[in-house]
């Protein structure tokens, strides 16, 4: 195979994962509320100045949320391509992945409260 070639393929898939990354964040509602939640998270970042292992923290986090919901909405995509007729089994495992969703979002809100409730705290009681 010609170095050309390989190198195609690896552009192209690039191509594929950012096609499949603007799909989802056009049709998933939920995906879009995350995005919006991370920019704001992000903001207060540099407001209150987070330490590098908080950015570290609030990062991974919110990528974990972000990798749960495409992948909630690929099985989800998936399972509908598959088995479009309404189906206990099929619903089960999609159920099964919100609820990854689910636990991933659930702690990021708590590394989020961890990180940021002690400097919100410390601005409130400032005066």
């Amino acid at each position: 195979m010609r170095s050309g070639a390989r190198r195609y393929r690896g552009m192209q898939s690039f191509v594929d994962a950012g096609r499949g990354f603007v799909t989802v964040l056009r049709t998933e509602w939920n995906f879009r509320i995350h995005a919006v939640v991370a920019l704001l998270v992000t903001i207060a970042g540099f407001v209150f100045g987070i330490s590098e292992g908080e950015w570290l923290a609030v990062v991974l986090s919110a990528g974990l949320v972000f990798m749960a919901e495409v992948f909630n909405t690929a099985i989800e995509y998936l399972a509908d391509a598959v088995h479009p007729e309404v189906d206990r089994g099929v619903g089960m495992a999609k159920d099964a992945a919100a609820g990854g969703v689910l636990i991933a979002a659930v702690a990021a809100a708590v590394v989020g409260a961890i990180v940021f409730l002690p400097k919100i705290w410390a601005w409130l009681t400032l005066s």
